[in-house]
């Protein structure tokens, strides 16, 4: 009797969680016309005589939120695991590729998008058709012996999924070839040779460049996205200064941005958590986070969310004891001088290699008026400039890297600022003869008449800086369990 209860129980609230969830989950945060004016570019990219297909991200190993692939979900925002999108550049037609549905995980996690409801699913989403993933290969084949289509692109990039940026994704391919007793190949690789070895009338073409040149260029509504990611980013940090006391571990500040984050409907963190003090902070991607802070030290700390598949990237230095000392406010005062000498620079139209041309002029006339408080202040303070000097006369150079749906977004662009770009500068001045790193990061999006830096309202003069800490914040009123 006791178990026929139980069993009620449950039926009971998984019929519930069906009730409440009336229709399966499609993004807000684009409408499908969006979707489709991507879509729309790739044909474009591909011409008439090609199909593009890209595969969505797979099912997520243990009990974590599944989050679909940027690439994928860049083109149609479809968050279903084992998916797969076919373009059509001849028709220009998009149709979608689903699992079947599951009606006893429906229950128990919630509905899902699947080629059963196929007529709902093309109203919500604007793709031309919807077909279950075991059809894939029947319609690939159909294609394969068309005489004018002869050519398949797909993404031969890593793909990026949960903190993901391509640099990272392209290290762990790297780290498991290395490994003699791993050597798995990449997804992506093995896709592509399946489908070299299933249908060998196509052609394999690269659709990397052609996504990696439209994500390069934010639309009104990402860069919307963008800011809000910044808009959290910020107040973590913000928070995060308020809270710092000597005797408080790296991990604890973690907590503080977390819950943040997700207190402001983050889906996840960008990337791991960079809270390095004292030592630490020379370790350029410090993450352990287990370092009690010191008295007298300075404290780096670079985070920022995943809102909405879109990144934020923001680092600060404040020191633990919440007062800069004579020293150190005079090397970060010199810092602070040049970072905006260089944010100043930055206009549409300019190219990475002027800004810093611009920048380092400024940056001349701040090192003979400050008084740095001993040989390795200033020698790390004349090492500093240099580095910009020589970026200067490099046609090439960059200011600091794209952010977008990575933290370290695609895209191949030395030429002249263009609206819709979005990127962070984060220069590092280094005194390692004192364990000092002090970097500051930024985000800033180019709009047609001027360089908006997204992230102002966070502070960055040392007495702002001062004035927050001295509040007091989450970790004063939250002690630790004991």
């Amino acid at each position: 009797m006791k178990k026929t209860v139980i069993i009620i129980i449950q039926l009971t609230f998984f019929a519930l969680g069906l009730l409440a969830q009336e229709s399966p989950y499609f993004t807000r945060d684009f409408p499908p016309e969006e979707f489709a004016a991507r879509r729309a570019m790739v044909y474009d990219a591909i011409g008439s005589s090609a199909f593009a297909l890209v595969q969505g991200a797979p099912s997520p190993a243990g009990y974590v939120r599944f989050r679909q692939s940027n690439e994928f979900y860049y083109l149609c925002g479809v968050e279903t695991p084992h998916a797969y999108l076919l373009l059509d550049g001849s028709q220009r037609r998009a149709t979608l590729y689903l699992p079947h549905r599951n009606e006893a995980r429906e229950r128990a996690e919630g509905k899902s998008l699947s080629p059963e409801e196929a007529t709902l699913v093309k109203q919500m989403t604007g793709i031309d058709a919807v077909y279950g993933v075991d059809l894939l290969s029947e319609h690939l084949a159909r294609s394969a012996r068309s005489l004018t289509s002869s050519t398949l692109f797909t993404p031969f990039s890593p793909a990026e999924g949960l903190a993901v940026s391509r640099d990272l994704a392209l290290r762990k391919i790297g780290d498991a070839v290395a490994d003699p007793f791993d050597g798995e190949p990449s997804r992506e690789g093995r896709f592509i040779q399946l489908l070299q070895i299933r249908f060998p009338q196509f052609q394999m073409r690269d659709l990397t460049p052609t996504l990696d040149n439209l994500r390069l260029i934010k639309s009104p509504r990402e860069i919307e996205l963008l800011k809000k990611s910044t808009q959290v980013a910020g107040m973590a940090l913000i928070e995060c200064m308020k809270s710092t006391r000597p005797g408080i571990m790296e991990y604890e500040l973690d907590a503080v941005a977390k819950y943040v984050y997700y207190r402001n409907g983050a889906q996840g963190e960008a990337y791991y958590s960079l809270i390095a003090s004292g030592p630490n902070a020379m370790i350029g991607h410090y993450n352990a986070g287990r370092r009690q802070m010191m008295d007298g030290e300075m404290l780096l700390m670079d985070f920022g969310p995943d809102y909405g598949y879109y990144m934020s990237d923001l680092t600060r230095v404040w020191p633990v004891n919440g007062t800069f000392s004579r020293a150190q406010r005079s090397l970060y005062d010199f810092y602070v001088g040049c970072y905006r000498a260089i944010l100043h620079a930055i206009r549409p139209g300019f190219t990475a290699q002027v800004v810093l041309q611009e920048a380092v002029r400024v940056m001349d006339g701040l090192l003979p008026r400050t008084t740095f408080a001993n040989a390795a202040h200033e020698n790390g303070a004349r090492r500093f400039v240099d580095r910009f000097r020589e970026s200067a006369k490099q046609p090439r150079t960059s200011l600091g890297h794209w952010v977008g749906m990575s933290t370290h977004d695609v895209g191949l662009d030395h030429g002249p600022l263009r609206a819709g770009m979005v990127f962070t500068i984060e220069p590092s001045l280094l005194v390692p003869e004192e364990n000092i790193n002090i970097r500051c990061e930024d985000m800033i999006v180019i709009t047609d008449q001027k360089a908006e830096i997204l992230s102002d309202f966070l502070p960055l003069d040392a007495g702002a800086i001062e004035n927050l800490i001295r509040d007091g914040g989450m970790l004063q009123k939250y002690p630790r369990a004991k």
